[in-house]
């Protein structure tokens, strides 16, 4: 069986300028991919883009007008995509004003849908995360923008389907990265904290093997489930935990 990997391949990161979107962006221009890398920090995206003879975007994906932008001077070089990495993301602890749930629709439907139907089979990932599944907390906010991500990430999924469309949910736990450092959490959790290259791994194996959506790690699922199955067990063992700390 040929490998999904391979030479003439174009793929956009979104939030690639650091973190998981910059290992996602190696891991695939390792493969052999060309990389459109898309970010806010034009200095960074350059720099990654030389090293890994990728492409370079500036785009603030909150903004519907530059994301267009973006998308026809992409479009234009590149009129079939085969890969849309979501990566772009804010982290939300303090407000709900934080991030702007129309900019995945954006990309991915208005932008960049019908460049991915011209080369399917081809693919989206969504990196969302593992607050999709559990509210924790001290991250409200951010575990309810999560979950909206999570739904809309589920919900395409399906339709696309039939486009011969993939999307992988990719469900990150915690993560240390320049955008969302975990040094606030407590030192008996620090042990479950992994790096991006961790994740991009994942991504990379989801799209080879198809996996859908997942979590990485993947006993992270666990809580998710519990959370589901359990919701008034969770919520009192948390607000324990909390009133501990």
């Amino acid at each position: 069986m040929r490998s999904y990997f391979g030479v003439d391949k174009v793929a956009v990161v979104t939030g690639a300028s650091s973190g998981i979107g910059a290992e996602i962006a190696r891991g695939l221009a390792g493969k052999g991919w060309l990389c459109v890398l898309l970010a806010r920090r034009e200095d960074r995206l350059r720099a990654l883009a030389e090293e890994i003879g990728g492409e370079s975007e500036v785009c603030d994906v909150t903004d519907r007008a530059a994301v267009e932008a973006v998308a026809a001077r992409v479009l234009a070089r590149h009129p079939r995509i085969h890969l849309l990495v979501n990566n772009a993301g804010a982290p939300a602890r303090a407000s709900f004003l934080e991030g702007d749930a129309q900019a995945i629709e954006d990309v991915v439907r208005v932008n960049y849908l019908g460049a991915l139907e011209a080369a399917a089979p081809s693919d989206v990932v969504n990196v969302v995360s593992v607050a999709g599944d559990v509210a924790f907390p001290p991250s409200g906010p951010y575990s309810a923008s999560k979950h909206a991500q999570l739904a809309f990430s589920r919900a395409t999924a399906a339709q696309l389907r039939r486009r011969r469309i993939r999307v992988h949910t990719v469900k990150p736990g915690f993560v240390e990265t320049e955008g969302f450092p975990q040094a606030w959490l407590p030192a008996a959790v620090q042990p479950l904290v992994i790096g991006p290259d961790a994740v991009a791994r994942h991504v990379l194996a989801s799209l080879e093997h198809g996996w859908g959506e997942t979590s990485v790690p993947r006993y992270y699922g666990v809580a998710g489930r519990l959370q589901a199955f359990l919701p008034n067990t969770f919520a009192r063992v948390l607000g324990s935990f909390r009133g501990r700390a």
